[in-house]
């Protein structure tokens, strides 16, 4: 069984104390940030109300509400890692609900200004952006105006405010099931033993060479979740209603359409990327019968594509050792980057590193403008492991760097680029390791680990994002979600990307019901685009100083640009298929790498 959070040592936790020393220093900043009656709790952001035509007035509504905005985002990222620590901790919840509550109200007493401004003419908006006062602020500005075709009216606006917590439930529903409530029957070796499952032991048994525990565990897992098919179809099919109403609200064409818009990335560039893949399929299919004659299978299921391709090279890391290795495989990025991430990890506590009952799995990295950056571990000491860790090392380093350089408002970086600086930092760690090798078997294992990140990260993520139009569209058109269809084109979609070579077990048609990104609102495609990004800059900046330089600008930027426009100052324009042909292409040299070696 995994270990009480109690029994974590305190050095091989992340250091919270550093936001708050203590549950009661957060319970008292709270208690000063929430303003006064529900009703309204920051009069002063009222008093600004049919005033945002004067530049003074906008200029100190912006710096009042963007200092509270700071306020709260420390309390809530204080709420969701306490949380995340132990998911079933009542405190914590009752915490993290009171913050997501505060903020609900902040939006909602937030929620005319964007229609005020969006009332004014076009000209004089335009002209008001131009004052010399407000230009720290104008693209800032300048996005606002472009969403002027769909904003509404400043009642409207409030009542899609007040609407977000009901259209969140679900996925907070999803999210209390698979992180705690959901049990799975235990994982069995060879040898008849058995052997705990959860979602976070889940992939160090597909890793395993024992191929009868990683049958057991594949199937435990998903039988686990297909006890629930209906439920978790509901909510699926809740999440996406709520995206087909928000979108249909702010007038968009479609769901992929009101999820893009914001952050100027159009539509084409989501489908560029599912057509390019389907012309790269056949390489895929290549690589998985590849796969197969390596392992010496008769038969080669979905729970065979993760095992070491040699067994001596299925070797353990310490903690200590992969941090070390992180931090060393940066230096092409400079001294001064390198010390930074390595005061992080050595000094600061930046990681909570090892899995405890009820802990939330996975791992990703959080922190706020006014604190160290988080990266949440389920540390097992596999080469995954190791490359996880220098892949939230990379995003916290980007946002680190952005909240060092830009002032609050574009300190956080778009979603569309996050993956960048975090697949960059993989790129780094596997040049690294493979310099490092000793041996044949290190060198193919290696190979092989980056032939899986593109599998994982541009095939399947795209296979993903077809799945998710595919549902969003279902539901434009009025189709009813069940588990049935949905299990139907999953199959049919694994299928096509993977080939006739794999045997599609009954338990992968459920594996939909437990992937937490379908949540997100069309976020799985910047996984592919990012790794493809990430992929080209990483051969630039490791063939040109000027290509680094700018790589390390990019880092600082934040979003004080449009993604598409930050990438392409770093060097690579994805309003092109470039950059994704040139991912696809360091596949296939790689397959022949491996092909050579076996």
């Amino acid at each position: 069984m995994p270990k009480t959070r109690n029994e974590i040592p305190q050095q091989d936790r992340w250091n919270v104390e550093a936001l708050y020393p203590t549950p009661e220093a957060w319970k008292d900043d709270f208690q000063k940030t929430q303003g006064k009656e529900p009703a309204l709790r920051w009069p002063e952001l009222a008093q600004f109300k049919g005033r945002l035509s004067d530049p003074s007035a906008l200029l100190s509504l912006i710096e009042y509400y963007t200092e509270l905005e700071r306020k709260l985002s420390k309390l809530h990222v204080y709420a969701h890692l306490r949380l995340d620590e132990d998911l079933g901790n009542d405190a914590f919840k009752n915490d993290f609900g009171l913050i997501s509550g505060l903020i609900q109200d902040f939006q909602r007493e937030m929620s005319w200004m964007e229609p005020e401004l969006l009332g004014l003419s076009e000209k004089d908006f335009k002209g008001l952006i131009l004052h010399a006062s407000l230009q720290p602020y104008r693209f800032h500005l300048e996005k606002i105006g472009r969403m002027r075709p769909h904003t509404l009216s400043s009642e409207q606006e409030e009542l899609l405010v007040l609407s977000g917590k009901a259209l969140d439930a679900t996925y907070r529903a999803f999210g209390a099931l698979n992180n705690a409530d959901l049990t799975f029957k235990p994982a069995v070796d060879s040898k008849g033993v058995e052997h705990p499952l959860s979602n976070g032991t889940y992939l160090n048994y597909m890793r395993s060479q024992d191929r009868h525990l990683r049958k057991t565990a594949y199937q435990n897992l998903h039988l686990g979740f297909e006890a629930h098919a209906n439920t978790l179809c509901e909510l699926i099919n809740g999440q996406v209603q709520s995206h087909l109403f928000l979108a249909k609200a702010r007038k968009f064409g479609s769901c992929l359409e009101s999820a893009l818009f914001p952050h100027q990335v159009e539509p084409k560039v989501y489908e560029n990327l599912i057509a390019s893949m389907h012309k790269s399929l056949p390489k895929m299919h290549e690589y998985i019968a590849l796969r197969k004659k390596i392992l010496k299978l008769d038969e080669i299921h979905f729970y065979d594509l993760h095992v070491p391709l040699i067994e001596e090279a299925n070797t353990q890391m310490s903690y200590e050792e992969a941090r070390e290795a992180v931090i060393a495989s940066v230096e092409p990025l400079g001294k001064k980057y390198q010390e930074s991430l390595k005061k992080g990890l050595l000094e600061e506590r930046w990681v909570d590193i090892y899995e405890n009952a009820r802990k939330r799995s996975g791992a990703y990295s959080s922190g706020c403008y006014d604190s160290m950056p988080y990266i949440l571990m389920n540390y097992h000491g596999t080469l995954n492991d190791v490359l996880t860790l220098a892949h939230e090392a990379g995003h916290s380093m980007h946002s680190l760097l952005s909240r060092q350089t830009q002032p609050y408002i574009y300190s956080q970086y778009p979603i569309f680029v996050a993956e960048v600086a975090s697949t960059f930092n993989e790129q780094l760690l596997l040049s690294f390791l493979k310099k490092k090798a000793k041996s044949k078997a290190e060198i193919v294992s290696l190979i092989n680990y980056q032939i899986e990140g593109i599998r994982n990260t541009i095939f399947r993520q795209t296979l993903f994002a077809e799945f998710e139009l595919q549902i969003h569209k279902w539901a434009e058109e009025g189709v009813p979600l069940t588990p049935t269809l949905l299990k139907k084109r999953y199959a049919e979609l694994n299928r096509k990307y993977y080939g006739e070579e794999i045997v599609l077990d009954p338990e992968m048609e459920i594996e939909w019901a437990r992937i937490p990104h379908f949540y997100y609102n069309f976020y799985v495609y910047q996984y592919a685009t990012g790794l493809s990004a990430a992929l080209t800059l990483f051969q630039k900046a490791m063939a040109s100083e000027k290509i680094r330089d700018g790589y390390l600008e990019f880092l600082s930027s934040g979003g004080s640009r449009y993604p598409i426009d930050l990438l392409q100052k770093a060097g690579v324009d994805m309003r092109k298929s470039d950059a994704i042909d040139s991912a696809l292409k360091q596949f296939e040299e790689l397959l022949k790498e491996l092909k050579k070696l076996s």
